[in-house]
């Protein structure tokens, strides 16, 4: 609205020919609002949530402002003025861990971690049931390898079994053996 000079918006505050940012305006309302809300018995009344959202406000209009405390000139339509938007994207994330709380972060981070464990543990026993039917196929070596590769150890599993095998001889019918013997000579 400033750069747009519209007539109406009175963000444009100049005194003596100098401009107060509303970095100026945002520090105020922190200093303010941090006061009261040290008042005794403040956070049992009803204006407290309001002391909470002004000091709020204060901390967005002063971070808003962050490019010019690092480059102490107003360079907020330049190319640095890119810090005080990414400063106001972490201050955000940052609020919003704590309005709703570490714990809940913490909490999630677990389920998550439980669920990837019984991802795991089910890939765990697909690679144990695959390496078996790969070792009962007379696939010893893809077996060994699956149980730490489980896609391998499906190559064995799912392979013609070897003629010697206990899969093959308990398994497989006459044709099946035949086949077996014809393509694993003796």
């Amino acid at each position: 609205m400033i750069k747009a000079q519209v007539s109406w918006w009175p963000g444009n505050v100049s005194v003596g020919g100098t401009h107060i940012h509303h970095l100026v305006w945002g520090i105020l309302l922190i200093v303010i609002c941090g006061y009261l809300g040290t008042v005794e018995g403040i956070r049992e009344q009803p204006a407290y949530y309001i002391i909470v959202v002004l000091f709020g406000v204060g901390a967005g209009l002063t971070f808003d402002e962050f490019a010019l405390w690092l480059n102490l000139r107003d360079v907020y339509w330049e190319k640095e003025g890119r810090s005080s938007i990414d400063a106001v994207i972490v201050v955000g994330i940052l609020a919003l861990l704590a309005v709703t709380g570490f714990r809940v972060w913490v909490e999630t981070a677990d389920e998550v971690a439980d669920e990837v464990f019984a991802g795991l543990a089910v890939l765990g026993v697909l690679a144990i049931t695959l390496a078996l039917a790969a070792a009962a196929k007379g696939r010893f070596w893809l077996a060994a390898v699956g149980l730490f590769v489980w896609p391998v150890a499906a190559v064995g599993a799912f392979r013609l079994a070897k003629p010697e095998s206990l899969w093959a001889h308990h398994l497989y019918s006459r044709a099946k053996l035949e086949q077996a013997r014809s393509r694993y000579p003796a």
